[in-house]
């Protein structure tokens, strides 16, 4: 199979394809497999299509106005209304890569053969994700619960040859013209097909397939930029011990504190503490960065096992089971998605509460342990780096505030028949805002840090070995070193990128090996 190439079975997808799918424009393929499903599940649908008794989402309305008996003329209408009619976002577009991700995952399940839907409509949806064409989605519209309906209506629009979507240059144009231009049919659709599009928690999923793929790498990234400052710090590495990990065995703490440990290996700063500032202890931020980092890991742990359970799940309403029956059932409820989006944003504010307070610490004359005063040239005329740490303390103010639960949160809808809603695609569109204030706060600690190893060096203490790596490879990225004071923000924002796309880990991987 080409590397580029996805193909959707039966059973669910893996995190790793949605990535592929959504951020590298990997194609995808319906299995035979799965259109066989498919097939199989359209025809118990005209089944209890043709019978006189009203089936939920067949021959009904929907939601409140479920207990309506649709007559075979108006069914079609039905599924257009129900599509056009929950188009109803507003606000500014979603990112193409969450809706990439939203659509795939929703063709996941239709490719379940739990939905009902025809063979075609399925390979629409593949052809349009195919063709680079992304329908328009609004970031309000979705509760979390009846599935992402406003965002998931959105692409089900386009299908129809209906709305805008932004076409493979990047360009707004009217769906219908885009499909055209590409080749591709708008679907006509029947009975189940409008419901079947639009109830799922995808949006909210993908969303935290991707998240969690980012704090992956901003988990090592904090590993990392938390022993620059222990050895810029003069710190002690002892408390990284395996042994005294070993005593409280929580998983995640165990790795942090070995990745740190890897990265200040060879070093010649740690320690010396205790020949000319004598302290027992260092300040829980550096002691105690295994523990914070560990615990934030663990989380990480769970949403991936949740977004794996999910992943593997057939989420719509009603459902159409093996035995021939189709039933109602409440899978679309986002609660178990909502819970991890938030414990996520918990962890990741924390994370940038503890890093922040290694940089302050790193700028403080009185606390940094013979460091200039923050890091300047000549304190005084140069303010150093005064600004940059503002600049991170507003970050995690914000984080901070985007750690409110969402999902605590429920507003009754649909007449209350829907009365109580996950809040799910909030949490998720929070969760993505705190992602990218963290890479930023990690940034600065990273600035930070590698500058005040330089200033250690040039006072004659050698500094290890991926220390050493990161700073030369920090340089070549056009962040500039210690110095008289310049216009920060360029220099801040290609540390951004330093760590976002994985060049920090892969600096300290050239002389570690694998960090976990």
């Amino acid at each position: 199979m080409d590397m580029h190439t996805v193909v959707v079975g039966t059973s669910g997808t893996t995190a790793e394809d949605v990535v592929a799918v959504a951020r590298q424009g990997a194609r995808v393929e319906l299995s035979a497999a799965a259109v066989e499903a498919l097939s199989a599940a359209r025809e118990i649908v005209d089944a209890l299509a043709a019978k006189p008794e009203p089936v939920y989402g067949v021959s009904t309305g929907f939601g409140a106005l479920a207990s309506r008996h649709i007559s075979p003329g108006l069914r079609a209408q039905l599924q257009r209304n129900i599509v056009r009619s929950h188009a109803a976002g507003m606000g500014p577009h979603v990112e193409r890569e969450v809706v990439r991700a939203l659509m795939f995952l929703r063709l996941k399940t239709l490719a379940s053969g739990h939905t009902g839907v025809r063979p075609e409509v399925a390979q629409t949806m593949a052809d349009v994700l195919n063709a680079g064409i992304t329908p328009v989605v609004h970031e309000y519209g979705s509760l979390g619960c009846s599935g992402d309906l406003a965002p998931l209506s959105h692409c089900a629009l386009t299908l129809m040859g209906e709305g805008d979507a932004e076409g493979p240059d990047g360009t707004v144009r009217p769906a219908g013209e885009l499909l055209a231009a590409h080749g591709i049919t708008p679907v006509e659709l029947r009975e189940k097909e409008g419901l079947a599009l639009l109830n799922g928690t995808d949006g909210m999923l993908g969303m935290l397939v991707m998240a969690l793929a980012d704090l992956k790498n901003l988990y090592t990234s904090a590993d990392i930029t938390a022993a620059l400052s222990l050895e810029a710090l003069l710190g002690t590495d002892r408390v990284l011990a395996p042994e005294l990990h070993a005593i409280r065995p929580h998983p995640g703490q165990g790795v942090s504190a070995d990745n740190m440990l890897r990265v200040l290996e060879g070093s010649g700063l740690t320690g010396h503490h205790q020949d000319d500032a004598p302290r027992v202890q260092d300040a829980y931020s550096v002691r105690c960065a295994p523990q914070v980092n560990g615990a934030g890991r663990d989380t990480l742990t769970h949403g991936a096992l949740v977004a794996d359970r999910e992943l593997a799940s057939a989420v719509d309403n009603p459902v159409v089971l093996p035995d021939g029956r189709v039933e109602s059932n409440g899978n679309f409820h986002g609660a178990p998605v909502a819970y991890v989006l938030d414990f996520l944003a918990i962890v990741a504010a924390d994370l940038g509460s503890i890093t922040e307070r290694r940089t302050d610490r790193l700028l403080d004359k009185n606390r940094s342990h013979g460091l200039p005063p923050f890091l300047a040239g000549d304190a005084g005329v140069d303010s150093g780096l005064m600004i940059a740490q503002y600049t991170q303390a507003a970050l995690v103010s914000e984080l901070k505030r985007l750690a409110v639960p969402a999902s605590v949160d429920s507003i009754p809808s649909s007449a209350m028949q829907e009365d109580h809603v996950s809040m799910g695609w909030s949490a998720a569109r929070k969760l993505r805002t705190a992602v990218t204030g963290l890479a930023r706060i990690v940034a600065v600690e990273l600035y930070a840090a590698t500058r005040a190893v330089e200033l250690r060096a040039a006072e004659g203490l050698t500094p290890g070995p991926a220390s050493q790596a990161v700073i030369a490879a920090l340089r070549a990225a056009g962040v500039q070193g210690p110095g008289p004071d310049r216009f920060l923000a360029p220099d801040l924002a290609a540390a951004d990128a330093f760590v976002r796309e994985g060049k920090l880990v892969t600096a300290v991987e050239a002389v570690t090996g694998p960090l976990a």
